[in-house]
Parts: C-alpha cells; sequence; structure tokens
C-alpha cells in the first residue's frame, strides 16, 4: 500500500467504518499515517438496540458514542471526530452546510486520501448524503490538488454500473484490528459476529472476505453527475 500524507476518512454512522474499512484504516495506521474519521451522527436511530437488548432508545446515543471510542482506539485513530448530525436527517440538510463541513477538514487537513461511500450505490439515504457532500467539496478543488477519492459501493447495481473495484487492500495482517472494531459495535453488530468467527475458524469463504481484503472504487470523475 502506497503511504499518504493524511487520510480522511468521513461516514455518517459508527460502525460504518468497521465493516467497510477497519482493516484499511489499522493498515494506514500501522504504517505511520495520520487517520482523522469524521463520524457525523451517533446512529442514535438505530435499530438495533443489542442481542439480547441492553440499550434503550435513550441510552443507545451515548452507547454507541462509547462503542465508536472504542473501535478508533482498537484501529488506533487518534483524531476521532464526532460532527454532531442527527442519524435518519442527513438528507434533509443543507446541501451547502454539508459540503462546507467537508471543505472545512480538508483545508485544515490537506489530505492526499478520503474514503467515504460512492455516491448513488450506497444504500441508505444518510451514507447518500455524506458522499455528496464530499464530491462536491472535493470538485470544488483543481484538479490538480485534489486528495484520491476511495469509495465504498455495494447497492446490486454498482459493479454492473461501475465495472469491478479496482482497489483492493491486503487486510489479513491486520484482521485482528478489524474483528475488534466489529466488536467494539456490539450493540449493532452481535447478531452476525458469532457466526462470522465460527466461519472464518472453519475456513469458511464467504466468512473469510471480511477479513482478508477490503474493496473500493476511485471516483470516477468523468462520469461525475452529483449535484
Amino acid at each position: 500500500m502506497e503511504k499518504e500524507r493524511q487520510v480522511l476518512v468521513i461516514f455518517p454512522h459508527p460502525d460504518d467504518e468497521a465493516f467497510g474499512v477497519s482493516g484499511t484504516i489499522s493498515t494506514h495506521v500501522n504504517n505511520g499515517t495520520p487517520v482523522t474519521y469524521a463520524c457525523l451522527t451517533l446512529g442514535e436511530m438505530g435499530r438495533n438496540l443489542g442481542n439480547p437488548p441492553f440499550a434503550t432508545r435513550e441510552s443507545l446515543p451515548l452507547i454507541r458514542k462509547k462503542e465508536l471510542q472504542k473501535a478508533a482506539d482498537v484501529m488506533g485513530i487518534q483524531d476521532l471526530r464526532m460532527m454532531g448530525y442527527r442519524d435518519k436527517t442527513l438528507e434533509f440538510e443543507n446541501d451547502e452546510k454539508l459540503s462546507n463541513m467537508v471543505t472545512e477538514l480538508i483545508e485544515e487537513l490537506n489530505p492526499s486520501l478520503i474514503i467515504t461511500f460512492y455516491p448513488d450505490y450506497s444504500v441508505h439515504p444518510d451514507h447518500e448524503a455524506t458522499a455528496r457532500a464530499v464530491v462536491r467539496a472535493v470538485r470544488r478543488l483543481p484538479k490538480e490538488s485534489r486528495p484520491k477519492l476511495h469509495c465504498l459501493a455495494f447497492s446490486k447495481n454498482c459493479e454492473e454500473e461501475l465495472g469491478k473495484p479496482d482497489i483492493f487492500v491486503d487486510i489479513t495482517p491486520v484482521k485482528d484490528q478489524k474483528i475488534g472494531a466489529m466488536k467494539a459495535h456490539i450493540s449493532q453488530t452481535a447478531w452476525m459476529l458469532k457466526d462470522l468467527e465460527k466461519g472464518i475458524q472453519q475456513n469458511d469463504p464467504e466468512s473469510l472476505k471480511w477479513v482478508t481484503v477490503e474493496r473500493f472504487w476511485s471516483y470516477q470523475w468523468e462520469n461525475d453527475n452529483v449535484k
């Protein structure tokens, strides 16, 4: 993996990073690259309250905040930003406000790489609003000074329309950190972790995918149609 100057990760919810990029983040940290994670909400409207339930709708925001900090510690992130937006409302935020928030982070940090969702291919309205804000902010920069933009996509039609992912990160050396980051978000992940760990122990190919490689798409500026 190429050593970056600074990595900026922008997602809307706690645990977005754990499932998709915690191995990549851990690898950058191990390479000595500064990583900033800007998490826009606390995921306080999440449907899961633990399995068996241990949270209430009132206690969930604080629990998820603690889980997010624990996940950041597992990955070695020293610059965690909780941006204070409300879960499931990002699609209703002013577009310019969201983009300006990203612009301010870029101006402060001067990242060489930004990791986020791919607009139109990330399913959840909060994911989409975040992705579009990032694209709008990066688009404002001169082409020669734009950071690389690596995106997660998982809609059913993503490979059909975007092609195969073009970035693959071997996360095998940091698989324990990935599992640890997922465990940190236990209120949301308990339902799947038992089966996942069993599958990994049994060398099940579907389970091993979670801890061997993370894949991304470079944002295709030539097809940019974000409003």
